[in-house]
């Protein structure tokens, strides 16, 4: 199985190096698409060495596609994919989600995603954010559509020291998200 990992910039990214090893573990190829926020708290170089494919973090980069010729690498990896999930999921990268902005490379490769490729998206935020009326919204927005799958967020102490809703779910119930939605 062909796993799109998205991860979007939170402190809950250094998880998503756990659900890489997972996937792999399990036999799935994973391929990782960053935005530049999560750059910050975790290096491609950790996702390229656990999943042993290049990560793109600029959506006009060239030379990773995955068929290993196509010059348009966002629509290439969005083509590869089985099943893809974003995680974590931070508001911004919602809100651009919820309204078709593709200004960064995560969110471009998943506007292309084709309509048959499941899109799991597993929010991770602080729990005054999670409540917003706007986030609310966004994810009302999205599950309107019906496009793609919510993997909710749990309540626990956060990395802020809030105890709430917002920490992003167990590596363990991300892959059986995957694992549900698989084709």
């Amino acid at each position: 199985m062909n796993v799109l990992l998205g991860v979007s910039g939170g402190i809950a990214a250094y998880k998503a190096a756990d659900l890489v090893s997972q996937c792999r573990r399990k036999g799935w190829n994973v391929r990782v698409v960053m935005t530049r926020g999560a750059t910050e708290f975790v290096r491609p170089l950790t996702f390229e060495a656990l999943s042993d494919h290049p990560v793109m973090t600029d959506a006009l980069a060239t030379g990773h596609a995955p068929d290993g010729a196509s010059a348009i690498e966002h629509i290439a990896w969005a083509k590869w994919a089985h099943v893809a999930m974003v995680a974590p999921l931070t508001a911004s990268t919602l809100a651009k989600l919820a309204t078709g902005i593709a200004d960064d490379a995560l969110t471009t490769v998943w506007l292309a995603l084709p309509a048959h490729v499941p899109s799991l998206l597993a929010p991770a935020m602080n729990t005054a954010m999670w409540e917003q009326p706007v986030v609310q919204r966004n994810l009302r927005w999205l599950d309107e559509l019906g496009r793609h799958v919510l993997v909710p967020p749990v309540s626990k102490r956060l990395a802020c020291g809030d105890v709430g809703v917002g920490g992003l779910a167990e590596v363990a119930d991300l892959v059986a998200a995957l694992e549900a939605h698989a084709p």
